[in-house]
């Protein structure tokens, strides 16, 4: 597993985010909250899927989509918050 314990988390598909399209980073927010401002129409997908080379699957790839858009390499990935009983 990485650091927090998760498997596998590039290469499989697409990470679809909640992230709205911005073609640069500068006023990007630094405390990990979504991007609502820019093109809203698109959001950003990261990471690559199977079908990219090896080499280019890190989480710093990414790309655009927009929310109509179907392929079989895009998905999300679910997580939550675990209570410690």
């Amino acid at each position: 597993p990485n650091p927090w314990g998760l498997y596998q988390v590039h290469g499989n598909v697409w990470e679809w985010t909640a992230d709205c399209w911005n073609g640069s980073y500068s006023g990007a927010p630094s405390d990990g909250s979504a991007w609502t401002a820019g093109d809203c129409s698109l959001r950003v997908v990261r990471g690559g899927s199977w079908v990219k080379v090896p080499g280019v699957l890190r989480s710093g790839l990414r790309g655009r989509g927009t929310a109509v858009g179907r392929d079989d390499d895009i998905g999300f990935r679910v997580a939550r918050t675990l209570v410690t009983p």
